[in-house]
């Protein structure tokens, strides 16, 4: 492996020096990034609707062109998929990565270019090996195969014009050839849209190579290896894979399930390394595994903007580019793309833990909270709470969501959450206890409602059966690969549903 890995870090002096620049000169980056996306864009309907071809600054830009959501581009999109061209994006635009919906629509369709395929998708898979490479030279990652689990549902016909699927199905038909021989499951095996007959032939195609690293969301890759351990009946990952080096996780936080990844993975030669990949791009890499936050990747033709949390909403929020942003704040996020989604909110909330290099955390969901009462509690805030929670009372915890408990004729507001533990704290009260002094600790409106239970009583922490948000899912068509629990909602649709199905699985 020594000449192998010689081969790759030389091909990759490149690239690692294009990634330097972008750290020491990132609002210069993003700034010809922008007058690139505008150039090449100019001719399209939406460019010569917005004047791109006479734009020459950020301001000019921001002036000019209006921040959207899908709804804002939907109508563009959906003349996209019935095969029209160069509306907001001048080269052919075939493919749609299929993502959670909105509150009007049960799916989003985010158009995939050929330059998001190449110089962002694709590049972000690259740029992850050639950071981790260069951080472990003396790596074997190399010598094996990567396995990837992919989303659960496989390209469809709109028309004869275009298709649309899981982003990680496109970029599965998308991949190059060569690919093909560094990762496994099969292509056929990978885009079975049928979750669980896809879990079964995965592990019967996997089990057999040598796999060296895993990529993909870490609650559905436990349900994996779960099922492989169960087949194999192996008591451990290591066992079926001995040379396995690498999990590069993305899509929810990992803190809910570091602890179980230990358990199955009991090396601490195992390394963890957090990718930002979504529908719409592919955004960040943790470059350091010692620091908070991923490097925000500034060269894959996207422009970003940040729009300050409490501003979300506002008829005229303040938008900043990478030059103006604090570290510590939460933002919203804004992309403008070489796929054409411009000034796009993408849903997301980030805070910034430095600045040269630019690293970004995500705190969250736009829409993905608690404020019922003014609380203003993000996924952060509940990430990290239930963090110090696990770790006084060593409990840990598969799947959890939280929601309001209103306000009724003489009982105060609280929150109820529903947590399915892997391991569950011999005292749930005390549980509960730390959990609420650790919100209150982070969050200062919390800590504010909760002050005298004046407005806000305890939370209500409720240990639900085994596999309840599994079942969940199932019966939502939601299983595998780019689904997510939700963590915090405004309402009570998810915790009633689930309530439902706890009591149903405890036999009550």
């Amino acid at each position: 492996m020594p000449i192998v890995n010689s081969i790759i870090g030389w091909l990759n002096t490149k690239r690692l020096h294009q990634i330097e620049l972008f750290r020491r000169f990132p609002y210069e980056v993003q700034r010809e990034t922008l007058t690139k996306l505008l150039q090449r864009a100019a001719e399209t309907e939406y460019g010569k609707k917005y004047n791109f071809a006479n734009i020459t600054t950020i301001e000019e830009f921001q002036r000019a062109v209006p921040i959207v959501d899908y709804e804002g581009v939907k109508s563009y999109v959906e003349r996209l998929r019935s095969g029209e061209q160069n509306i907001l994006w001048p080269s052919e635009i075939k493919w749609f990565a299929k993502s959670s919906g909105t509150t009007s629509d049960k799916s989003k369709f985010i158009p995939v270019s050929k330059e998001a395929l190449e110089d962002c998708h694709f590049r972000g898979g690259k740029d992850v090996m050639a950071i981790y490479t260069q951080r472990n030279p003396e790596t074997e990652i190399f010598s094996g195969k990567g396995l990837t689990l992919g989303g659960s549902h496989q390209i469809d016909n709109f028309s004869t014009e275009s298709f649309y699927g899981d982003l990680s199905a496109i970029l599965i038909e998308n991949i190059p050839w060569w690919a093909d021989f560094m990762r496994t499951p099969s292509q056929k095996v990978a885009l079975i849209p049928e979750w669980e007959e896809k879990l079964d032939k995965l592990t019967k195609e996997a089990i057999k190579e040598n796999v060296t690293s895993i990529a993909g969301v870490p609650s559905w890759n436990l349900v994996m290896i779960k099922h492989i351990l169960n087949y194999t009946g192996k008591s451990n990952l290591l066992e079926v894979w001995p040379n396995l080096e690498l999990f590069m996780h993305g899509g929810v936080s990992f803190t809910p399930y570091r602890e179980q990844f230990k358990k199955v993975i009991p090396s601490v030669s195992m390394n963890y390394m957090e990718t930002y990949n979504a529908s719409e791009g592919f955004f960040g890499i943790q470059d350091d595994p010692k620091s908070q936050g991923m490097l925000l990747m500034l060269d894959y033709g996207i422009f970003y903007e940040f729009i300050p949390a409490e501003e979300v909403g506002s008829a005229n929020p303040t938008v900043l580019s990478v030059r103006d942003v604090e570290v510590g704040r939460n933002y919203a996020m804004l992309i403008s793309t070489n796929s054409g989604l411009w000034r796009y909110m993408i849903g997301d909330t980030v805070m910034f833990t430095s600045r040269f290099p630019h690293k970004i955390a995500i705190t969250g969901r736009t829409r993905h909270f608690i404020n019922a009462f003014g609380e203003e509690v993000i996924v952060d805030n509940a990430e990290r709470a239930l963090s110090i929670a696990c770790e006084k009372t060593h409990a840990h915890i598969s799947e959890y969501t939280a929601a309001p408990i209103f306000m009724g004729d003489d009982a105060k507001g609280a929150h109820e959450w529903l947590i399915e533990f892997e391991r569950e704290p011999s005292d749930l009260e005390f549980f509960a206890q730390t959990l609420d002094n650790a919100l209150c600790t982070i969050n200062s409106d919390y800590e504010a409602k909760r002050y005298k239970g004046i407005t806000l009583s305890p939370p209500v922490v409720r240990s639900v059966a085994p596999e309840t948000f599994f079942t969940w899912m199932r019966e939502r068509g939601k299983l595998g690969g780019q689904n997510k629990v939700p963590r915090l909602s405004n309402s009570r649709e998810y915790v009633e549903a689930l309530v439902q199905i706890d009591k149903r699985l405890k036999g009550l």
